[in-house]
This record gives C-alpha cells, sequence and structure tokens, in this order.
C-alpha cells in the first residue's frame, strides 16, 4: 500500500513540476509580449504625430492657390 501511495506521490510531484515549468513559460511570453506591445504603441504614436504634423510641414513648400480649373 505504502509503494502504491508514493508512486501516485511521485507523479503528483512531476506533474506539479511541468506545470511550474509551463506557467513560468507562460510568463516569460507574456512580459516579453507586453514589452512589445508598450514599443508598437510608442511606435505608432509617433507616426500619428508625424503624419498630424505634415500638412503643417508641406504647407510652406506649396503655395496656396485655387487649382488651374477655377
Amino acid at each position: 500500500m505504502e509503494k502504491e501511495t508514493d508512486e501516485r506521490l511521485t507523479a503528483i510531484e512531476m506533474k506539479l513540476a511541468y506545470m511550474e515549468d509551463f506557467v513560468n513559460q507562460i510568463q516569460d511570453v507574456t512580459v516579453e509580449q507586453a514589452k512589445t506591445i508598450d514599443k508598437l504603441q510608442k511606435e505608432i504614436k509617433m507616426m500619428s504625430d508625424k503624419i498630424r504634423d505634415m500638412p503643417n510641414v508641406m504647407e510652406g513648400d506649396i503655395p496656396n492657390r485655387r487649382p488651374p480649373h477655377y
């Protein structure tokens, strides 16, 4: 009876060890994804700011006049 209990306990401990390793791997992936998301959000903000400023920069180069068909 004690041998059976030891085997079951060993099996449970092995499963727990695999689950702990799996949770750690998931946590590492989650941290990396959060870093990537933060980086992408900063890039999106920077690009949207550049796009928003584009008309202001281009106005100086292009004269404000009516198109020829008017």
